[in-house]
């Protein structure tokens, strides 16, 4: 399980993010994504935690907590869409 943490402060660093939670337990993973072009952090970040109760915990204390001057959103991840696809199909029925 992973947690998703938005409305991210652009100067929250890598370490700064293991700091908040490892006080709910420990850090397996974080992930800081950056634009690609710009190389600017993109305002969220992905934590894994090493147990689900640990998670639970981090989630509830933090979501809606204000971290470095911006209220944080704190939740479960969710599942990425696949979104290899080139698009939508749309078809005609007659024409």
């Amino acid at each position: 399980m992973t947690i998703y943490i938005g409305n991210l402060s652009f100067q929250a660093t890598e370490e700064d993010l293991r700091e908040v939670f490892s006080e709910y337990g420990e850090v397996a993973r974080i992930s800081l994504p950056t634009d690609r072009e710009t190389g600017r952090k993109r305002g969220f970040a992905f934590v894994e935690m090493k147990d689900e109760a640990s998670e639970d915990a981090a989630i509830a204390e933090l979501d809606g907590a204000e971290w470095l001057g911006r209220e944080l959103k704190v939740n479960k991840a969710k599942p990425r869409d696949d979104r290899s696809g080139g698009g939508k199909s749309y078809t005609s029925s007659s024409l």
